[in-house]
Parts: structure tokens; sequence; C-alpha cells
């Protein structure tokens, strides 16, 4: 077995790790959405449904760009192929920045917490 192929096959499973954790992410959150609909009725779960999902679907897209570098890279590196790669890489990065903002509310690069000096009010 050529090195080209052992590298394909492990782009294939880091490929299906990717779809996995997306389709595992959306029924667990699912789930907890539904359990906590079920045990606490009337608790907002739109919030939490949404952020859980979107870090599976988050995590997923990570898996999908390694396997697609692994794929590109090590297999078939020609130019076409490796722009074809910048250019699914650049969606998808574009799709995670996307998503982060969704669920935390900041762009990726944004500190969570403000500095202390625009914390506190002018006096």
């Amino acid at each position: 077995m050529e090195i080209a192929e052992v590298m394909d096959s492990v782009g294939s499973v880091i490929d299906m790790v990717g779809v996995a954790v997306i389709v595992v992410g959306a029924l667990v959150s699912s789930w907890i959405a539904y359990n906590t609909r079920r045990h606490r009725p009337g608790q907002p779960i739109y919030v939490a449904y949404r952020r859980n999902l979107g870090r599976s679907i988050l995590l997923g897209l990570e898996f999908l760009v390694a396997a697609d570098i692994i794929k590109t890279v090590a297999v078939t590196p020609t130019f076409t192929s490796v722009g074809v790669l910048a250019i699914i890489v650049l969606i998808r990065t574009f799709l995670s920045w996307s998503l982060q903002l969704e669920i935390d509310g900041r762009w990726p690069w944004q500190t969570s917490e403000r500095p202390a000096a625009a914390a506190e009010p002018a006096r």
C-alpha cells in the first residue's frame, strides 16, 4: 500500500468522524433540549439548543477541514487541487466565524471580557 492510499484512507476516516460529530452533536443537542422542555416547562431552550448545536457543527467543520487538507496535500498536490482546497477552507472558515459570532455574540478574535478601563465609567 502506497503512502498516497494511506493518506487518502486517513482523510476519509477523518471526514467520517467530522460528519459523525455533527450528527451526534445534533442528536445530543436535541435530546438535551427535549429533556429541558420536559423537566422544566416554561424554561427557554432556544438559546442553549442553538449554542450546543453550533458547537457541534464547529467541531465537525474542524475535522472536515483537516480531512480536506490531508487528502489534498498528501494525495494530489496539484495547483488546481490546492486552489480548490483554499476555497473550501476559506468558505468553512467563514462559516466557523459566523457560527462563533452566533454562539458567543462576539468575533473569535475579540476577548470575552471588556478591558478594566472600559468597564468603569469616567469620573
